[in-house]
């Protein structure tokens, strides 16, 4: 008692001797004056938010994000030194498309944060029921506070943790589906505190008077410490989480004691970070590369400036003569001027433009995935769906595949397939006539009657659940079944199609419809329930004077117990749940005992579990076998395939689920990640109760350790959330047990397939972060269709979410959505593959044709005494990645198949080639680099020698200096288009158009800018400059060879290296194209077919 004043005090679970802990009192009814000392606590109200920016914080945060980039950093210093001072080039060529950039990038990250804002807003202001004064008064979610005692009714969602205080059934239980938190859309079973469960009125729940202690929030969903207090404690069946929803219960109310984003729910959320690809990080790699040779190209210049500039007479020539000021003003800052010059002249080496076009390749890219109409569900009419396009080519790198189980990978539809009796095995969908041919009617009615008693499914009547109608026959409803277990629900609808209905659970007796219509009825005089230690059930029921214990369970939990059966003729099935049925017949004096020991158990005080646990072991023993179920949890369509293709791919997929060992097992061998021969290794709570965890692991790494070389037995891991929380926990300094992270990453580099069950969601994430942490740091994907999905998709380098019947919280935080997980398959294997070939090429592309532009402007400044002098026009150094040069590239990056999309479906082998970021590691980017510094080189000293004190021209004039450099751009323009040219492997009339037409866009615009005098220009140095280069015979013949000179040896190295040393992909190219040409020759009409006899994957 509490103070005598108070009727209760309620305990929350939580951790032994605690230490901060909430005192909540019911309905904010504080004590009265001189009770003891209150002190009124704070808690945050119901609100929650998943948004990333608010009003007044985007402009700075975004700013500040998008600034931390590299690129666009050093931009921002460039545009700012052509500001402040004389540089060669106009503030507009830096500071428009940086702008361009940044805006674009706010406006796409704001909308994405504006629909999380809405999200938000619509669960904040969903109305919620509370009692107050002794009525029901409705306002917003997120005006709920701790205290408030809320109604809930049926279907309705617990707008924050509650403790259930009644429902509107006598025995004050209520039914609920926690399918957002955990993947289990089974219905549990929650109880009252058992002081206020009479209590199911609003005035009623008015008069209470009781304060309820709990511990601060944790994140915990499966924690259920208890211990023995004076008081009342509450245990884990009285705690109603958020996100869990109402089912079959008219109404309840309940208690909130923790709420927004103190919610177990959201504790189990993971911030929402922005995600950078590995090509991005490749490109901010070579960006300090490239920064770092800018950086020695203008101390070099800088430095030969005043070397060239220590002879007086080169120093001031009569017609440049410095003013006073210029004259007075310190060398080093003159130095540092013209360093800054120097970087302005020659930072077109790294094009802002570049990031412009990968934006723009990504955002319009993302539409194929969109558009795809193989990846389009008729069922759900939905499509895939893109949130962030900024990871498409993550897709192509995908190491780790981490998926739910639940709604994921299966429907959740449990069905039952077949069952063997006395070592004959029936059919789940047997007839009447097959019943007749099956073992003696003793034992066969037995075990069907022992499936329609032993379980706790309850029927419902009415002809909707969840919305849904069920049951309907000729305009009238029919009972339907429902049951925390979906097997349990299988199983009896299996018996019902065998000809023995169970029909309800009334006052006590259980009632059984068998095949000649006749009701049978049955004393249900205990229940001992199903655990995941014990892994069985059992029920003690009375008929006619007998009484019996029937029991179900896994086999290893029933055979061991089994006295007479035919043991050896029951098998399991690869991908069924097994489940074994054994009896016992029970005298008078035996019943009593039972009751007994499970009466003194139940009143136990202390270790009532463990004592329960222990007369459960006493109470079945000595079981007669009847026989055994095989029941299914149908996989979604071709998820067994897709898995298949993902392990050719060179994926690793772990199955993350907070369903039991069992079910989960059995899912992963249905969809074939674990195989008949796989031999599987458990690290779980049964486990290291018999072992010290450091001894599990160890026994575990002794496995792969001590196989030999030629052995390839496949391994699978299992583990458990508890046995996971051991794992991670750090080790103390001075303890034997050390960091168990290394050695638990250890023996799962060395498993085929890892499945992690009783997962709590930020448990997922933490599996994930490890992942991603270890020394190999892998591009991680997640997959999943619930709220207890977020934490590991948002954690993930690519998150998915499934449009699934859980909600859509996951394909809101998701990076992408697709309606069924079969598409997983296309979305990595075909679109990842291209987006990564496309991206790749892109930005080897850009950072090529630069080092082709700058490195003639460089030096050019050895010939012009490092003046600063541009080589090419203004014009020309503002359009040649703005327009010269960038459509071509564009198109290809959103165009290019460099192999035919079937054959990559086919073929899951071929994403093992660009796996690891191949097409952009350092020996590749050097080549290009160096082929970039080649090209340049060729151009201008091929330009310089050939036209050396000649004339050109009919009328005698020796080309100047803007012919000259016209002439170095023209080369340019034309080499890196065909350079690109020779790249492509899908052609289309786009290409054409695009390739060809940027390169007459060139050459019409040279003729138009150099043709006309414009009257907004100053100065027009480029009149007539490209004509006059153009009447020019050897022009035209330097243009032909220089081009040519600088293409050979790309070719000539291509042509060598697919010839001595090809890949798959270039053996598939060349292969293609030639049973191509052949079926054309053949007028076979597709050249489909041929490709799958020439590739060796496929068959001979």
């Amino acid at each position: 008692l509490f103070r005598n004043t108070y009727r209760y005090r309620f305990i929350c679970v939580g951790e032994e001797n605690w230490v901060d802990s909430r005192t909540i009192y019911i309905g904010h009814k504080e004590p009265p004056p001189g009770t003891e000392a209150f002190i009124q606590q704070r808690f945050p109200d119901n609100r929650i938010v998943s948004s990333k920016y608010t009003f007044w914080n985007f402009i700075p945060k975004n700013m500040f994000e998008q600034f931390r980039r590299v690129a666009n950093f050093y931009f921002l210093i460039i545009f700012l030194v052509q500001l402040i001072i004389d540089t060669p080039t106009s503030p507009v060529t830096s500071g428009l498309p940086l702008f361009f950039v940044i805006t674009v990038t706010a406006i796409k990250q704001g909308y994405e944060d504006w629909l999380r804002h809405k999200a938000d807003n619509a669960v904040n202001q969903c109305p919620v029921h509370v009692v107050h004064h002794g009525k029901v008064v409705r306002k917003q979610s997120r005006k709920l506070r701790v205290g408030d005692v809320v109604l809930v009714k049926e279907d309705e969602a617990f707008p924050c943790d509650l403790i259930l205080l009644s429902s509107s059934r006598d025995d004050g239980t209520c039914f609920v589906t926690t399918a957002s938190l955990d993947g289990e859309s089974s219905h549990k079973t929650y109880y009252a505190v058992q002081e206020t469960k009479a209590y199911n009125a609003e005035k009623e729940v008015d008069t209470i008077h009781a304060t309820i202690e709990c511990e601060q929030p944790q994140p915990d969903l499966y924690k259920s410490v208890t211990y023995t207090h004076t008081h009342t404690h509450t245990r884990s069946e009285n705690l109603l989480l958020r996100g869990a929803t109402l089912k079959n219960t008219e109404y309840i109310y309940a208690v909130a004691i923790y709420t927004g984003m103190e919610t177990k729910m959201a504790l189990n959320y993971q911030s929402k970070s922005q995600k950078r690809s590995a090509v991005e990080k490749s490109m901010n790699a070579y960006l300090v590369v490239y920064l770092c040779i800018l950086i020695s190209k203008a101390l070099i210049n800088t430095a030969l400036k005043y070397v060239w500039q220590s002879d007086p007479n080169k120093d001031e020539p009569f017609y440049n003569q410095k003013t006073e000021a210029e004259r007075q003003r310190h060398v080093l800052i003159r130095a540092f001027t013209d360093f800054l010059a120097f970087m302005v002249l020659f930072n077109y080496i790294i094009p802002v433009s570049m990031y412009v076009t990968v934006e723009m390749q990504k955002f319009l890219g993302s539409y194929f995935i969109m558009w795809d109409d193989e990846m389009f569900d008729e069922e759900l009419g939905e499509r895939a769906v893109v949130n962030t396009s900024d990871l498409n080519e993550e897709l192509g790198q995908v190491e780790y595949v981490f998926t739910d189980k639940t709604g994921t990978l299966t429907e959740n539809n449990m069905e039952f397939i077949e069952c063997c009796v006395d070592g004959h095995v029936m059919p789940g969908a047997a007839g009447m006539d097959m019943i007749d041919s099956s073992p003696g009617p003793a034992a066969r009615e037995l075990f069907f009657r022992a499936l329609c008693l032993c379980h706790t499914v309850q029927v419902k009547e009415e002809d909707t659940v969840d919305g849904i109608k069920h049951g309907i026959h000729q305009g009238k409803s029919t009972s339907f079944y429902i049951s925390s277990s979906p097997d349990e629900v299988a199983l009896v609808e299996g018996m019902k199609r065998l000809g023995f209905t169970y029909l309800r659970l009334k006052d006590g007796r259980m009632e059984i419809l068998n095949r000649e219509d006749e009701v049978e009825k049955f004393d249900l005089l205990e229940v001992l329930t199903f655990d995941s230690v014990r892994r069985r059930m059992s029920v003690i029921v009375r008929a006619t004077g007998e009484v019996y214990l029937f029991c179900k369970g896994a086999d290893s939990s029933i055979f061991p117990r089994v006295i007479s059966g035919k043991v050896d003729q029951v098998r399991a099935r690869e991908g069924l749940r097994t489940l074994c049925v054994a009896y016992r017949s029970l005298n008078p004096e035996q019943y009593e005992e039972v009751f007994q020991q499970l009466n003194r158990a139940k009143l136990a005080l202390q270790d009532r579990d463990k004592q329960l646990a222990e007369a459960y072991d006493l109470i079945e023993k000595d079981l007669i076998l009847l026989g055994a179920t095989a029941v299914e949890d149908r996989l979604q369509e071709k998820a067994a395939d897709t898995i298949e293709s993902l392990h050719k791919a060179g994926i690793k997929v772990w199955v993350l689920t907070g369903d039991k060992m069992e079910t989960a097992a059995a899912t992963c061998y249905a969809s074939k990640l674990f195989h008949r021969n796989t031999q599987i290794l458990e690290l779980t709570t049964k486990r290291t109760e018999e072992q010290s965890l450091h001894d599990v692991l160890f026994e575990l790494s002794f496995v792969f350790f001590s196989r030999l070389s030629g052995d390839c037995t496949d391994y699978g891991l299992i583990i458990d959330g508890a046995t996971l929380s051991a794992v991670m926990r750090p080790g103390q300094e001075g303890s034997n047990s050390g960091n168990y992270k290394e050695k638990f990453l250890e023996i799962c580099r060395n498993c085929s397939a890892v499945l992690c069950c009783r997962m709590a969601p930020l448990q997922k994430a933490q599996i994930v972060k490890l992942i991603k942490a270890s020394e190999e740091h892998p591009i991680t994907l997640a997959i999943g269709d619930g709220a207890n999905d977020v934490s590991m998709i948002l954690e993930a380098h690519v998150g998915i979410g499934i449009m699934g019947k859980e909600g859509r919280q996951a394909v809101r935080n998701s990076d992408y959505a697709i309606p069924k997980f079969k598409h997983l398959k296309k979305m990595l294997l075909v679109h990842g593959h291209y987006y990564y070939i496309r991206i790749s090429e892109l930005v080897q592309y850009f950072f090529y044709k630069n080092v082709c532009f700058i490195f003639p402007q460089f030096l050019y400044q050895f010939f012009c005494g490092f003046s600063q002098q541009p080589l090419y026009d203004t014009a020309y150094l503002t359009l040649y990645n703005i327009s010269f040069t960038s459509l071509p590239i564009l198109l290809y990056s959103l165009m290019e198949q460099h192999i035919n999309m079937d054959i990559l479906k086919k073929d899951p082998c071929l994403y093992r080639d660009i796996a690891k970021n191949s097409l952009l590691r350092w020996p590749t980017f050097i080549y290009w680099t160096i082929l970039g510094v080649y090209d340049a080189i060729v151009m201008f000293f091929g330009a310089y020698f050939l036209f050396d004190n000649t004339t050109f021209t009919s009328n005698g004039q020796m080309f100047g200096n803007w012919t000259f450099g016209t002439l170095v751009f023209t080369v340019l323009v034309f080499t890196v288009t065909f350079k690109l040219a020779l790249d492509t492997h899908y052609w289309t009339w786009i290409n054409h158009f695009i390739i060809w037409g940027s390169l007459i866009f060139f050459v019409v615009f040279s003729l138009l800018w150099g043709g006309i005098i414009w009257p907004f220009l100053n100065y027009q140095r480029m009149y007539y400059v490209f004509m006059q280069m153009l009447s020019s015979g050897p022009a035209w013949l330097s243009i032909i060879l220089l081009i040519t000179a600088s293409l050979l040896p790309d070719v000539v190295k291509k042509v060598i290296w697919r010839t001595l040393w090809p890949t798959t992909t270039e053996r598939i190219q060349v292969g293609t194209n030639y049973l191509t040409r052949s079926c054309r020759t053949d007028n076979c009409g597709s050249a489909e077919g041929c490709r799958v006899w020439l590739h060796p994957c496929f068959g001979s």
